[in-house]
């Protein structure tokens, strides 16, 4: 019998895969869907919705199809991202539904199923044929090529509302630039990665910035000013806000310089007043932001800002309870911008911040898996992907509790928009692909590199 040397690599980390534990909060989260579905159809009309238990099947069908689809393509997926959008994709149709009870002739329910249905599927098709995230990088340019044709094609349709941002033939209407922003990402991260060291260690000293030289920053800032100039013209400042952010979050990931943190809210703070002090339609968001009261004072009744403060305060601590609000007053945009005020009066302050943990959940997953991983790109991908989901929300719920002007973005998963459904599904595949990725058995030891692994303990 032969001892094992010193020099013996360790044996190979194994990491339980936990689909196990993703299962049992699978249907955790479809048996509080339909308890909700069936909340509100006892609260409006004193019984259970006929169709609940379609409703139900139809849910648990598409939670057990994504389930099986990670199961088997990425085992080591982190276990909480499936269960956590099911959840949230699913209060999201309890409440349009319930708010479809206000409006029978205007129903929006039934179509964000089938939007749904369609994210999943491509959520299955992402799991399924992407095996390894780094090939994305090799379609960097063709994929901010893409963004950019996704982003201009809406200037030559009607706006709607007031933007200019979707395409409508016939019944079909999608908004391009929701997939815009995951290829915008992709590239982010993918010249980012690769150009990192230049990023951070070339170039003058400005004050206590170091700035890159043009030629390795001057591609990237072209790309971020060009798209959102296109946004700007569609008056879809939401989404240029988005990208914004997205750019110098990634710009910080990739240098680990906080000056850029600064310069980016210095310059988002200096574009801000400047936008809504010249642009006509932002400038009215900015004054029914200042005084969201003023149309009540003029005798004109609440504008939507107004009514959905009303609706916040309705809620108190507990809500009124699924089905028994009155947010439908805020009018056009109650099942897309405003949905969030639906849930802050019929489940109160304590239903509302079980939201946000959930998005504050998945997006600290998400951070978790860039952690992880060993690739730059993977690293600032998953980093994007989250901040994504994280700046979305605080862009939308900071708007519809006055915090900041409204922007008329969706909120993931819970808003009505097929669009940003299938988009934010897609999202999240991408992120159990990372996930996967970081969390499986490596031939060797821990390895060393730019960030050092976790330990599963530690999770």
């Amino acid at each position: 019998m032969t001892a094992p040397t010193v020099d013996s690599p360790p044996p190979p980390l194994r990491l339980p895969k936990r689909r196990g534990v993703e299962l049992s909060l699978l249907v955790g989260a479809v048996l509080i869907s339909v308890y909700g579905y069936a909340a509100v159809g006892l609260a409006h009309d004193d019984a259970v919705p006929p169709d609940v238990a379609r409703y139900g099947g139809g849910l648990g069908l598409l939670a057990l199809v994504a389930h099986l689809a990670v199961r088997f393509r990425a085992p080591y997926a982190d276990p909480l991202l499936l269960p956590i959008a099911v959840l949230l994709n699913g209060l999201g149709l309890v409440l349009i539904y319930r708010l479809d009870l206000e409006t029978p002739s205007d129903t929006a329910a039934p179509t964000q199923l089938i939007w749904s249905t369609l994210g999943v599927a491509f959520f299955i098709v992402v799991v399924l044929l992407l095996r390894d995230h780094r090939v994305l990088q090799r379609y960097a340019y063709l994929s901010v090529a893409a963004a950019l044709v996704l982003m201009i094609v809406p200037i030559f349709f009607p706006a709607v509302n007031g933007a200019r941002i979707w395409i409508r033939a016939g019944g079909f209407s999608f908004q391009p630039g929701e997939f815009a922003k995951i290829l915008l990402a992709v590239f982010f991260a993918a010249y980012l990665a690769a150009n990192r060291n230049a990023l951070a260690y070339s170039g003058r000293t400005v004050w206590k910035l170091q700035l890159p030289t043009g030629r390795v920053l001057g591609p990237i800032v072209a790309i971020w000013l060009l798209s959102v100039g296109v946004l700007v013209l569609e008056r879809d400042l939401g989404t240029s806000l988005l990208f914004f952010g997205l750019f110098v979050i990634l710009l910080y990931v990739a240098t680990g310089r906080l000056g850029w943190i600064a310069v980016g809210l210095l310059l988002a703070a200096v574009g801000a007043f400047v936008v809504g002090s010249v642009e006509p339609h932002v400038h009215s968001r900015v004054e029914d932001w200042l005084d969201p009261f003023a149309t009540i004072d003029a005798g004109q009744g609440p504008s939507q800002l107004a009514q959905s403060l009303f609706a916040f305060a309705e809620g108190g601590m507990l809500g009124t309870g699924l089905g028994l609000g009155h947010s439908i007053l805020i009018g056009f945009a109650a099942k897309s911008d405003f949905i969030l005020a639906t849930a802050g009066e019929e489940l109160g302050l304590a239903g509302l911040t079980a939201v946000f943990m959930l998005y504050a959940l998945m997006v600290a997953r998400g951070y978790r898996a860039g952690l992880a991983l060993r690739d730059p790109f993977g690293q600032l991908l998953a980093v994007g992907l989250a901040s994504i989901l994280a700046l979305q929300v605080f862009v939308i719920a900071g708007g519809v509790m006055g915090l900041i002007p409204l922007t008329g973005m969706a909120m993931p998963f819970l808003a009505q928009g097929g669009s940003s459904v299938v988009t934010n599904w897609i999202i999240v595949a991408l992120l159990i692909r990372l996930s996967d990725q970081a969390r499986a058995p490596r031939p060797g030891g821990p390895e060393t590199g730019v960030i050092a692994p976790i330990a599963e303990d530690e999770q």
